[in-house]
């Protein structure tokens, strides 16, 4: 029986999807310095793109314009562009990037329908670059095209936050934090439309990064509530199940997943604990301009437990996941746990108490507390609020 063919409104299957990468070297080439590189993309075991990269090792060749320019394409006008008739690197080279050396040219992009899909091509070159490069790379990519491969290609650099270098290139540097951040959002994106694969078109279309609130978006806000109420319900169970026994060092649960410093503290503490991952919820339930984020040291690490539940929920529980979020609005942001354990918190002090070898830091008079200017990381100081002015009502009460 013959499948249907794509039409322009298919919605692809994007579970399946992956890639191969693939070198071969003649041993009578005596040319080194210019590596080429096939990339197959897989659907399943059906190939369904394919990429070219070629990876131009600078200080392995005394030849490298010459091969380049040998190498035609993208590769050729790279050579032109980016080096010295005698091989060096031009001074706008060495402007436009931190380590001027190695490059790592993709060009040639043919991806059938219905994978010809924005998200699909950023998520592979983000693949391409982290499994060819290192931090000492510059990737060369074209900043506009006449074919749709190379279109999409000029899209995808812009999105994994390229730079333009001229009228015909553009450049992304191995060597910053800003692409690694925007690969783990390309990532991220392309985890959410595996999960939802019937995503709004429009909606889709309608995503920029400039119209994103943040990583606490409307639906990564729901996730992480819904984190914080299952996290809440399991640690007053644990609680009025301990009371106040000791926890040993390795055991399971909610307190068993805190630092050392913790386990000893009695059922009020836990109490308080299982409190925090409550009133962050809460906070949750307007997320946006009324976020005011952790207002103590046991709320911070409420929260970091809270972004790991989280993770695992939209990894493991998509339908639970589609019905939490049905009536929200989407966004390029969603689910962007990585960027929630990086924005969402003033510092990460809280997260040094893991550290076996920093063991005593919490105490006031610790040198290391002092002369980082930490507060409240001993156990008996986390619910203490960071500010007087931010501080939770002392009446609240608890949860039953």
């Amino acid at each position: 029986m013959t499948a249907p063919a794509a039409t322009a409104h298919s919605v692809p299957d994007l579970a399946n999807l992956g890639i191969e990468v693939h070198h071969r070297h003649r041993l009578a080439d005596p040319g080194q310095g210019l590596q080429e590189w096939h990339i197959r993309v897989l659907d399943g075991e059906r190939e369904v793109g394919s990429l070219r990269a070629a990876r131009c090792l600078y200080y392995s060749a005394g030849n490298l314009a010459e091969r380049m320019t040998d190498h035609g394409g993208l590769c050729a006008l790279a050579a032109d562009r980016l080096l010295t008739p005698d091989g060096g690197p031009t001074h706008e080279l060495e402007d436009a990037v931190e380590q001027p050396g190695n490059f790592l040219v993709l060009d040639r992009l043919d991806i059938q329908a219905p994978f010809d899909d924005q998200t699909v091509v950023t998520t592979v070159v983000a693949e391409v670059i982290d499994r060819l490069t290192d931090n000492y790379y510059a990737v060369v990519l074209p900043r506009t095209g006449r074919d749709d491969g190379t279109r999409l290609l000029a899209r995808a650099a812009t999105e994994l936050a390229a730079e333009e270098f001229d009228n015909d290139l553009q450049l992304i540097d191995t060597c910053l934090a800003k692409p690694e951040e925007a690969a783990a959002r390309a990532r991220a994106r392309f985890a959410s439309r595996v999960q939802y694969p019937h995503l709004d078109e429009e909606d889709e279309e309608g995503w920029s990064e400039a119209d994103d609130e943040g990583v606490l978006t409307a639906r990564t806000a729901a996730v992480l509530r819904l984190a914080g109420e299952e996290l809440s319900a399991l640690a007053r169970q644990e609680a009025a199940a301990l009371g106040d026994e000791p926890l040993p060092r390795g055991a399971g649960g909610v307190f068993g997943r805190l630092p050392a410093i913790t386990l000893r503290r009695d059922g009020q503490w836990r109490k308080q604990m299982a409190r925090a991952f409550d009133d962050l919820a809460g906070d949750l339930q307007a997320a946006g301009e009324n976020w005011m984020g952790p207002r103590c040291t046991g709320e911070e690490m409420a929260l970091h437990l809270m972004i790991d539940q989280a993770r695992s929920i939209t990894a493991n529980r998509p339908n639970a996941v589609r019905d939490l979020v049905a009536n929200l609005p989407h966004s390029s942001a969603d689910y962007d746990w990585r960027g929630c354990s990086e924005d969402l918190f003033e510092d990460h002090d809280v997260l040094m108490l893991f550290d076996a070898q920093l063991d005593g830091m919490e105490a006031p008079d610790s040198d290391i507390r002092q002369a980082m200017g930490m507060v409240n990381l001993a156990a008996d100081e986390w619910f203490e609020p960071f500010s007087a002015d931010n501080a939770r009502d002392p009446d609240r009460g608890f949860r039953r």
